[in-house]
């Protein structure tokens, strides 16, 4: 990109790295969430305290038990 060119298009093209740049923050933190073994835990705890309160049945409770451990298992890109 020449310098001319990249003068005129600082006013579009800056915002728009700066939305994308934000974007691929918010992803990262988000997948860092995701992941963490404190959030694994609690959601985990969330599903056997569902099924002791009779909210979800054994089957439930192991579906949501293995795509809890699933997502925590899958390779981050």
């Amino acid at each position: 990109m020449g310098l001319v060119t990249g003068i005129l298009t600082f006013p579009v093209s800056a915002p728009l790295r700066g939305l994308v740049w934000l974007a691929e923050r918010i992803q990262d933190q988000a997948e860092m969430e995701l992941h963490s073994p404190t959030s694994v835990r609690r959601r985990l705890e969330e599903i056997e305290e569902a099924r002791r309160a009779g909210e979800i049945s054994e089957e439930e409770e192991r579906r949501a038990v293995e795509e809890v451990l699933q997502r925590m298992t899958a390779t981050r890109r």
